[in-house]
């Protein structure tokens, strides 16, 4: 039995709002390490990543194939919870410029990504850490380059 107080909705909103800020600004890989637990698993479409060297390495790519990325959190809603553990459901729209050579153009991605995560409070800090991130779903707006 954990003696953590489960996380809070308001908790859970600051939390996939600062995860997405440090995404739109590529911040520091370190930055992620205490976001995540040890055995962290983030299933994404191109591929399921563990542990903070499976981040590492998913990080390293993408941030070297989008830029311009802005993401804004749509919804983040509790579907489980209990003092271990939280499943919640977010929605993001991603906007992402991606350049695929020799296009004299870069082409532009927008979309919704339906997520599934489950995050726990860190008994270390006291705050919200991802555990398990899969991203079950994307929908294109309309005129969207494709992934």
């Amino acid at each position: 039995m954990s003696n953590l107080a489960p996380l809070t909705q308001v908790e859970l909103e600051e939390f996939a709002k600062a995860w997405y800020k440090k995404l739109d600004v590529h911040d520091p890989l370190e930055e992620y390490k205490p976001l995540l637990t040890e055995d962290v698993e983030l299933r994404f479409p191109e591929a399921t990543v563990k542990g903070f060297a499976g981040y590492s390495d998913w990080y390293n790519k993408v941030i070297n194939i989008f830029f311009d990325e802005v993401h804004t959190v749509k919804e983040v809603k509790i579907v489980d919870s209990s003092p271990e553990k939280t499943e919640i459901k977010v929605v993001v729209k991603w906007e992402a410029s991606v350049w695929k050579p020799p296009a004299p153009n870069s082409e532009r991605i927008v979309l919704d990504a339906l997520q599934t995560w489950t995050v726990k409070r860190s008994p270390a800090t006291q705050k919200p850490v991802v555990s398990i991130y899969i991203v079950d779903e994307l929908k294109y707006y309309p005129g969207s380059a494709t992934l």
